[in-house]
């Protein structure tokens, strides 16, 4: 497809987000819904109940049994919150039964016939150095997760009969390529892995091109997947921000952002939020697209919900990005686009104007023909068209 945009008659006067807003919400994000039940007890052997009444039990002791769980792993800080690394070093007891600890978790899950498509070695392994003293959290290099991968939990993973795909680093773009370099450089590590995980806090610092893209150069058969976004973490007081279109408008400038750059899915950290920005355990608040007013019994969905709507409900799992030429007439008139083709034929594209004017511009497919359009200030739009 061809995308060409046209000098306004004059340039128009800013105009205000409201209409335009309202107009162009016809997304409805799809949600992934993940249900956690916990078991009552799990270990290296199970809790022997008794009950003393309706809410009330013990696990029973005697001299042939006695329920055990496995050594808990601590941080060489000798805590489990705030900065640490695991103890000793990879292929060592430590390690293997950090390792283990992954296995578990989807065994017990699986049990409840809830299965995981993967997951990642650590959160944020290096901002694990900086963390807030009461995170839980490892710290890692990329050589240790290297080597943790090719040693212990790469093996583990695939000793287990869950078929769970590992992601590694799970961290911002600003580690890449070079934390690519050290993990899948390695044949044995590579072998394990499925692909990257990256974080959005720190993107404004290094181009997509020089990390996301290159990072793709290097190993085009390891996905590149934006695994964790929000807004307000850097607005204590501000965290929740009722109908901000802004932070949606940044939600797809980054999906639109990375997509052009090789990455092949996105996610938002967080379901539905309270009014504050939680629950959060450590006053972490945050934004979210869905936020729940429990007093009233409703629940609100913002402009980032709508944002991600235009990708998640039109670009569907299987959809591959296309090339697009972009033809500017008018300097002052940038567009921000990507064009896919999903699997059932059809092609969508999806063009944010971040201006504060509306955009006339066109939109070329030698298979179809030609239409003109208009991008009003401050919007999301979404089209969609076969090629018959």
């Amino acid at each position: 497809p061809q995308l060409a945009e046209s000098a306004p008659p004059g340039l128009p006067e800013p105009r205000g987000r409201g209409s335009a807003m309202w107009a162009q919400r016809a997304g409805v994000l799809g949600w992934l819904l993940l249900l956690q039940t916990v078991p009552r007890a799990a270990g290296a052997q199970p809790c022997s109940p008794k009950y003393f009444g309706r809410d009330s039990m013990v696990c029973v002791c005697n001299a042939t049994y006695c329920d055990t769980l496995d050594p808990v792993v601590l941080p060489s800080n000798e805590d489990v919150r705030g900065k640490g690394t695991l103890k000793g070093q990879a292929g060592d007891k430590y390690h293997k039964t950090w390792a283990n600890y992954f296995i578990k978790f989807l065994d017990e899950y699986a049990k409840h016939n809830l299965t995981f498509w993967a997951v990642t070695a650590q959160n944020e392994p290096l901002a694990a150095l900086l963390a807030h003293p009461q995170f839980p959290t490892i710290a890692f290099t990329a050589v240790q997760q290297r080597d943790f991968v090719a040693q212990d939990l790469g093996p583990a993973l695939a000793r287990s009969s869950h078929g769970t795909r590992l992601i590694i680093m799970d961290d911002q773009r600003i580690h890449l390529p070079a934390w690519a370099k050290a993990v899948l450089g390695n044949a044995t590590a590579a072998r394990y892995v499925a692909g990257v995980g990256v974080h959005w806090y720190l993107d404004s610092i290094v181009p997509a091109s020089c990390s996301l893209e290159a990072t793709h150069k290097l190993f085009p058969n390891h996905f590149l997947l934006y695994t964790e976004a929000c807004s307000g973490f850097l607005t204590y007081r501000f965290s929740v921000s009722l109908g901000c279109w802004e932070r949606g408008d940044r939600y797809s400038h980054s999906i639109l952002t990375v997509l052009n750059h090789f990455v092949a899915g996105w996610t938002d950290w967080n379901l539905a939020l309270d009014l504050q920005g939680g629950p959060n355990w450590v006053e972490n608040y945050v934004d979210s697209p869905v936020i729940v007013d429990s007093s009233k019994d409703v629940f609100y969905k913002q402009p980032m919900f709508y944002h991600m709507g235009h990708f998640s409900k039109f670009i569907p799992e299987g959809s591959r990005r296309v090339g697009l030429h972009s033809s500017r007439r008018c300097l002052f008139c940038q567009l921000e686009h990507v064009a896919l083709l999903r699997p059932d034929g059809a092609v969508v594209l999806v063009v944010l104007n971040r201006s504060a004017w509306d955009v006339p511009f066109g939109i070329s497919d030698p298979a179809v023909g030609f239409i003109e359009a208009v991008a009003p200030a401050s919007s999301i739009q979404t089209y969609l068209w076969r090629q018959q």
